[in-house]
């Protein structure tokens, strides 16, 4: 058992995706000279041989640093994270997805700026796919993803929810959970993830806590490949519509984190927009067939799926209204 404080702890949350964690671990251990690290793997039930996979194609005497732990139930993203966080050993915490990969030392980089800069609350780095191409859909501003969640013409919202704006290129609103590096203090300061989120939402709800204790920063001139879905796999490919283009489970965590950052006004007026779009975009629809002679009531693929899950997060409306303590898991 190692006595050594390490610089950094790793948290890896993992679910049915051994071989992606084997990758990611190599890269880390590859790539990391500048810091000692530990890392901390927990497991999501995922009821497969992930662990023998995983500690077997590293053994102890060439990578100590390698600890798992069961949750014994699917608990979700932010759960995961804080039992691992209730684990960690170093001076500064990364959070980071079992579907990425370094390309450098981004992790002792990171490190050293949280240790030079006090007013840095955490840091990230810029995702990249396999090809080194920035990843297109990068949040990092809350009105970017407010004006997501609406299904309005974008210059109207862009006029409602403008970006904020800094004097630092770097600094952001919010900070995507696939990597995200703050210390072990903050997180006593702020906590950790709100445990009701199951999954997405609850890095953009920690950020904007994180966000009260110093500057946001998410390096323009860092990488990590990104390769997503990780489990989802399921979302790959999904097609994707204006109408229909949410993912069920990552809308009912971003109302949930709307409600709770913005307020119940702010999540009332939302789901009012859905309940009301719901007639318009079957009558749209309708409309539509009816001038091009097909049958009034065909091709409503898109429409019935959005009323699903419409459908859907107003089985959570109550309790996302009133902020209940439950666990928000389709």
């Amino acid at each position: 058992m190692p006595t050594a404080t390490p610089d950094v702890s790793i948290i890896i949350v993992n679910y049915k995706t051994p071989q992606l964690i084997i990758d990611c671990l190599h890269s880390v251990f590859e790539h990391t000279q500048g810091v000692s690290v530990e890392v901390i793997i927990v497991d999501n039930e995922s009821g497969d041989n992930s662990e023998s996979l995983v500690r077997g194609a590293f053994p102890e005497a060439q990578f100590p640093q390698v600890r798992w732990f069961d949750m014994g139930y699917n608990a979700g993203f932010g759960r995961a994270n804080n039992f691992g966080m209730k684990q960690a050993r170093g001076r500064n915490v990364l959070l980071f997805n079992s579907d990425t990969l370094l390309v450098d030392d981004l992790i002792s980089r990171c490190s050293q700026l949280l240790d030079q800069q006090a007013d840095v609350a955490a840091v990230g780095a810029m995702q990249i796919n396999r090809e080194g191409q920035v990843h297109p859909q990068l949040f990092t501003r809350f009105a970017q993803l407010r004006r997501f969640c609406y299904i309005l013409p974008e210059r109207w919202l862009n006029r409602i929810f403008p970006d904020s704006h800094y004097a630092d290129p770097n600094q952001v609103d919010w900070i995507i959970g696939a990597f995200l590096m703050t210390r072990q203090t903050t997180i006593g300061q702020t906590g950790g993830f709100d445990e009701r989120f199951f999954m997405y939402g609850e890095d953009v709800e920690w950020c904007w806590r994180l966000g009260k204790q110093g500057r946001m920063l998410v390096l323009h001139d860092g990488f990590f490949v990104h390769l997503e879905y990780g489990s989802d796999i399921s979302n790959a490919t999904r097609k994707v519509t204006f109408i229909n283009r949410f993912k069920t489970q990552m809308q009912l965590s971003n109302l949930l984190w709307i409600r709770k950052q913005y307020g119940a006004g702010a999540y009332l007026l939302l789901m009012i927009h859905y309940y009301t779009l719901v007639p318009i975009v079957y009558g749209w629809k309708i409309s539509i067939n009816l001038r091009q002679g097909k049958p009034l009531f065909s091709e409503l693929t898109n429409q019935r799926a959005f009323a699903q899950q419409v459908g859907i997060f107003s089985r959570f409306f109550w309790a996302t209204l009133f902020n209940q303590n439950r666990f928000f898991k389709v």
